[in-house]
């Protein structure tokens, strides 16, 4: 019956490779923004020389936004096979970024609904930027969902110190 154990706890240890092509497909989708970035940024080109104030603000946010959710992804594929699927082998690399092997599920998540809340809150200001050609009711529904990022953060950052708290006490 041990060995029957020992052979269940083996396949249950190493089903977390079954993750790893979905981390592959993350990194696929950082290729892809980076066209995306691109397109972006050819777009914005012309805006510079030719458009409106406002129009070069909206430019260089939307390329703020696509570089957030980059960075978003290289935290998610970093620290999410870190923690579930295998150390990343980097050796002394000069260029290993310090925060990783350091992030925790914990840390995890409160940076994803950080990087949730800084998008929303440039989507929510490119729309103030043509707030003229929204009805109140789109504004309203922009404004309600940043808002429920926000809580959704602050009570998250609230439980984890709560659980931290607990935790120092055991």
């Amino acid at each position: 019956m041990k060995q029957v154990e020992h052979t269940l706890e083996r396949l249950i240890f190493g089903s977390r490779w079954l993750l790893a092509p979905f981390y592959l497909g993350l990194v696929l989708a950082l290729a892809m923004l980076l066209v995306k970035f691109a397109k972006e940024f050819l777009h914005f080109v012309p805006l510079v020389f030719a458009g409106e104030g406002g129009d070069v603000i909206i430019g260089i946010l939307s390329l703020i936004d696509v570089v957030m959710v980059a960075n978003l992804l290289i935290i998610i594929v970093f620290a999410g096979y870190e923690n579930f699927v295998s150390r990343i082998d980097t050796g002394e690399h000069e260029d290993r970024p310090s925060w990783m092997g350091h992030v925790g599920f914990a840390e995890l998540k409160m940076k994803l609904i950080g990087s949730i809340v800084a998008i929303s809150g440039i989507e929510l200001l490119k729309a103030f930027m043509h707030v003229e050609a929204m009805t109140n009711e789109q504004l309203a529904w922009k404004v309600g969902i940043h808002l429920t990022f926000v809580l959704s953060g602050v009570l998250f950052a609230v439980m984890d110190r709560v659980a931290a708290g607990k935790n120092a006490e055991h």
